[in-house]
């Protein structure tokens, strides 16, 4: 574990250095790409082919395993997702404290997973892993709750790549090492949502020059604008609103994708009592 606890570090010291490069001479975007692949071969040292990951209980009927060992690809895999776990909290922004109010949403919702899996485990090297990713995720938290005090509306504090490529590293880390990369993924429902709102913009399909919403200075209210991320369609959906109101909505529903993933646990042990 000691090996696995140093090397994880290494990835994370890795991102938060390029992620410092990114922020001072903006790099292109084709050169950002590469950033968390370079990053991420310290976690590559300790994740050989052999290691399995847990299928969460809401993925299994459409997998039909409850573990997967997904051999050689598993190296593509954490490539691939290290590239969406470091950018998609980057894109998923436009109101004051939302990056960093994700974050600790989705760390709470680590904390408690790890916590359930040591309980309900008799495995010691199970709660080892488990363990493991507790110790990597509550600096997470604790700083993220200090940002987001300075970082929420009206925010003395704005958000870099540095933070974004911490964050979104720290967590795969932890996911990595706990064996729940699959269940991370639903914790980040909300980025895939983003992120499927955005294509249409990437690829030019939709013109959209302002992604962030539009401000009333007469009303202090947020308007959606054509296109872009899902901050636009929650206020398509629920129409015009405050910046702080829109942020809670928003952490609202990270909050509700996460407890997605553990609802079908609870259900299981009720029935097994």
């Amino acid at each position: 574990w000691y090996v696995k606890y140093n090397l994880a570090l290494a990835s994370i010291c890795l991102i938060i250095l390029l992620g410092f490069v990114d922020d001072v001479l903006n790099l292109p975007w084709g050169v950002k790409l590469l950033l968390p692949l370079i990053a991420i071969h310290p976690l590559l040292m300790v994740y050989d082919e052999r290691s399995t990951t847990t299928i969460s209980k809401p993925l299994i009927p459409f997998i039909g395993l409850k573990v997967l060992n997904p051999g050689w690809m598993s190296k593509l895999y954490i490539g691939l997702l290290a590239l969406f776990c470091t950018n998609s909290i980057k894109y998923h922004t436009g109101v004051n404290g939302l990056k960093a109010g994700q974050i600790a949403v989705i760390s709470v919702a680590v904390l408690i997973y790890n916590i359930i899996q040591i309980g309900s485990s008799t495995n010691p090297e199970y709660q080892q892993d488990h363990t493991l990713s507790i110790n990597l995720v509550q600096p997470l938290l604790t700083t993220t709750m200090a940002l987001l005090s300075f970082n929420w509306s009206p925010s003395s504090v704005f958000v870099g790549d540095t933070y974004t490529y911490f964050a979104g590293m720290a967590l795969l880390v932890v996911g990595i090492l706990g064996n729940f990369s699959e269940t991370l993924i639903i914790f980040f429902t909300p980025q895939i949502l983003n992120f499927l709102a955005l294509v249409p913009q990437h690829f030019g399909f939709i013109k959209c020059p302002h992604r962030s919403p539009s401000f009333d200075p007469q009303t202090g209210l947020l308007t959606g604008t054509k296109g872009g991320p899902l901050v636009n369609i929650f206020l398509w959906c629920f129409g015009q609103c405050s910046e702080t109101s829109l942020c809670l909505r928003l952490l609202a529903f990270q909050a509700l994708c996460c407890i997605t993933a553990f609802y079908p646990r609870w259900v299981v042990q009720v029935e097994q009592l």
